[in-house]
């Protein structure tokens, strides 16, 4: 059985096409059966609302008098890449602004003008004999502009893994605050209303096709960067006049410690041609799966710590590592349903026919990692072998000794059984002989949450510890906890400064 786009267009032309969100078919499947909910239905509308990094605009200035090639250029503070042509520039989402870092950035700059705030312009340049000038300042609302094309280049994610955080310290990531201990899991995506969890084949999403981007009609352009759909993490490169945008779908925001983002509300409508495309529309978040990874592994392949649906982890409770772990989106759901049902109305009134793609999407198609042609250097590489460390029965007064003959500020705390379980420095042992005579034991004075690395550690990861934590020295263990070396602000001095030799 199969029914054509011709029809479906005459339908939505007439009025009378039946047109349904991809939350109710579900329910439709089960209640007439496949055929049934074929010849039924006639289109299904997805909808997301998330946080989409990889967004930005176009803009077309217009020429000032005297002219200006603008060869760098601030909107609000915030800079545009203006290498593209005299009056032309794209803003990025995810850009700070040069006076306020993390609180302002690209996003909400394109917020702004979306709600029909005043932005400021300013540019320079060199100066050359047909565009003499060399910098202006002006003010500028989005109509003022000849075009403001949004144009994303990664979008609409198919899926998003979960993570989570095993490490001892919390961390700030582009999936929100992961708590320490694996606290919580975060996740992002709508599940089953998600547009390419209804067409994971790629069959009837791809270029030209019309969607909803932002609160207008827009279009797909092709597969977006580091699509993956051969390992579920297809993506959608996507276009849209930002003057026909609405604010209520288009919401820049700060990820506490990582920075600028842009919430992009984006809907793709489904024709339901056949049987194939009648089972993938009727996806459960129960058939939706991904996996759990763990953000605390300083690395691009973190291990997965377990695998999850979708209907799990909108539960708001989850099983992780023995212990009940609180879920959170990072998407919005309710928004996701307003951008499905808006959708759903543009095409029941007649305002959006679809369209076919023109070019296909290859479902096929896995993203690989960087090509690397010079190699990090590690941690076993430049730490010192030539460790002084000290046992945790010993006297605080041994440890004194031991930093007083100026090899070192940092003694590992060893058990007896050579295992690392602490730390001394300097300023311990002082403020111990200072303030409390009566403490005797280096157990007494030990910090026990020890920072380390480890041999093979990246030195740039190394050095984010020292810096993070505030500290200067970090002991080097192997897989037992034992120390085998100490890695200190000097040594990576030296390797920064350009006099370690691979």
């Amino acid at each position: 059985m199969e029914k054509s786009l011709e029809l479906i267009n005459t339908r939505i032309r007439d009025g009378n096409a039946r047109v349904v969100t991809a939350e109710e078919m579900p329910a439709i499947v089960d209640e007439l059966g496949d055929e049934g909910a074929l010849e039924e239905v006639d289109v299904v509308t997805t909808g997301t609302f998330g946080a989409m990094c990889s967004s930005g605009a176009f803009f077309n200035f217009g020429h000032a008098d005297p002219p200006i090639r603008m060869e760098q250029v601030w909107l609000n503070d915030v800079e545009a890449y203006a290498g593209i042509a005299a009056v032309d520039a794209y803003l990025g989402a995810t850009q700070q602004s040069t006076t306020q870092g993390e609180r302002y950035g690209g996003g909400h700059v394109l917020e702004d003008l979306v709600a029909g705030t005043m932005v400021e312009l300013r540019a320079i340049s060199r100066g050359t004999d047909c565009y003499p000038r060399r910098t202006i300042t002006t003010e500028l609302l989005l109509e003022d502009m000849n075009q403001a094309i949004m144009v994303n280049p990664r979008n609409a994610y198919q899926r998003y893994n979960a993570a989570t955080n095993s490490t001892e310290r919390t961390l700030y990531t582009y999936m929100g605050t992961l708590l320490p201990r694996c606290g919580n899991v975060s996740y992002s995506g709508a599940g089953a209303l998600s547009p390419l969890s209804n067409d994971p084949q790629f069959r009837v999403i791809g270029s030209g096709v019309p969607i909803f981007l932002g609160g207008a009609q827009g279009m797909v352009i092709g597969e977006g960067t580091q699509h993956s759909a051969g390992s579920g993490f297809g993506t959608l490169m996507v276009t849209g006049d930002m003057k026909q945008m609405r604010q209520e779908f288009l919401r820049a925001a700060t990820m506490t410690g990582y920075g600028v983002t842009l919430y992009v509300g984006v809907g793709v409508p489904i024709p339901v041609l056949d049987l194939d495309l009648v089972r993938s529309t009727a996806v459960r978040d129960e058939d939706i799966t991904t996996e759990i990874i763990d953000y605390g592994v300083p690395s691009r392949d973190r291990p997965s710590l377990r695998t999850v649906s979708y209907a799990e982890l909108k539960s708001g409770r989850i099983e992780l590592v023995g212990e009940e772990v609180r879920t959170s989106s990072l998407s919005s759901y309710r928004k996701a349903r307003e951008v499905a049902q808006e959708l759903k109305t543009w095409i029941e009134e007649g305002r959006m026919e679809l369209a076919l793609p023109t070019r296909r999407i290859d479902p096929t198609r896995r993203a690989r990692p960087m090509r690397e042609t010079t190699r990090a250097p590690r941690v076993r590489e430049i730490m010192d072998l030539d460790v002084v460390s000290v046992t945790e029965d010993e006297e605080i007064r041994t440890a004194a000794r031991k930093l007083l003959k100026g090899e070192t500020n940092h003694l590992p705390v060893l058990d007896r059984n050579g295992v690392l379980v602490g730390i001394v420095t300097t300023y311990d042992v002082s403020k111990a002989v200072v303030t409390d005579g009566r403490l005797r034991r280096v157990r007494d004075i030990m910090t026990r949450q020890v920072i380390k690395t480890y041999p093979e550690e990246p030195v740039d990861i190394a050095a984010r510890k020292l810096e993070k934590n505030n500290i200067s020295a970090l002991p080097v263990v192997d897989a037992t906890n034992r120390v085998v070396g100490i890695l200190s602000a000097i040594d990576l001095g030296k390797l920064f400064g350009g006099r370690w030799q691979r």
